[in-house]
């Protein structure tokens, strides 16, 4: 039976928010764990809490109180740099907009060697070799990786952040919304990518989204969040097939299909349930 790699328990995170008195609270009491090997989606509406579940997850947020282990480490927003590369070596993250992690100005596969250099004592000819070799695991070639941002494509971008982030051989990666920016067929080619990965090496995945398609595609279980909160955790067939929580209920019942078209009143009517 695979042990946890994820281990979180009674986590709570509130933030200020403009005037108002009372702070936010994002996260509420959130415990969850994520089997080793395995996939987690995290799902819910914008302001559900589940990104920021993923920036305290890989330390870019400091939490309130509760505890968050990764491979049985505590995990904190340290600003000492051994413990942040520490932190990457077990957590990278991959996120809905890969230009944040290119610099416009130099080819990007130098995103990638700047990971090697980080945490790695290899010669420049070892780190050439191994970025061309992260290119390769992730589709591309080694004339993708002299190509400066803008002559790459979306999807092309996605598959270098996702190179950049294995390049630390991480445990874990928490993937942000890291396809939804895509066109369909991109996405698809970009999931399979992800899942091909995480069975050659073994990888643990956090997969924050709002599309209850790719959850199909990619996880292994999924937790849905409002407002901060746990409302419902289980395999995506039990979920997702046979929901419990009316908020679940609702979530697929706006979840578009083939042929959609919306039924008057059922979301007034689920937003009756969830309120009673």
């Amino acid at each position: 039976m695979s042990s946890n790699i994820i281990e979180i328990s009674g986590l709570n995170k509130t933030f200020r928010v403009g005037g108002k008195h009372e702070p936010v609270r994002a996260l509420d009491d959130v415990s969850v764990t994520v089997r080793e090997g395995s996939c987690l989606a995290v799902v819910g509406e914008s302001g559900s809490g589940k990104t920021t579940l993923a920036r305290v997850l890989v330390g870019l947020e400091t939490k309130d109180s509760g505890e968050v282990r990764i491979a049985g480490s505590p995990v904190t927003a340290s600003l000492r740099r051994r413990e942040q590369r520490r932190r990457a070596r077990a957590v990278q993250m991959v996120f809905q907009d890969p230009n944040g992690s290119l610099n416009r100005r130099l080819p990007v596969g130098a995103a990638v060697d700047e990971v090697l250099r980080a945490h790695f004592r290899l010669s420049a000819a070892e780190r050439r070799a191994r970025v061309s070799e992260l290119f390769r695991s992730v589709g591309l070639t080694d004339a993708h990786a002299q190509s400066l941002p803008a002559n790459l494509s979306g999807g092309q971008k996605q598959r270098v952040a996702i190179a950049r982030a294995f390049a630390a051989e991480p445990q874990v990666i928490v993937l942000d919304e890291a396809v939804s920016a895509l066109d369909v067929s991109v996405q698809a080619q970009v999931l399979d990518l992800l899942h091909e990965l995480r069975r050659d090496k073994g990888l643990s995945y956090l997969f924050i989204t709002h599309d209850l398609s790719v959850v199909r595609t990619i996880a292994d279980d999924v937790l849905v969040m409002r407002h901060g909160q746990v409302l419902e955790r289980g395999s995506v067939g039990d979920v997702l097939d046979r929901p419990r929580s009316p908020y679940t209920k609702l979530l697929l019942e706006c979840a578009p299909k083939p042929g959609w078209k919306p039924r008057r009143g059922v979301i007034d009517h689920l937003n009756s349930e969830i309120a009673s």
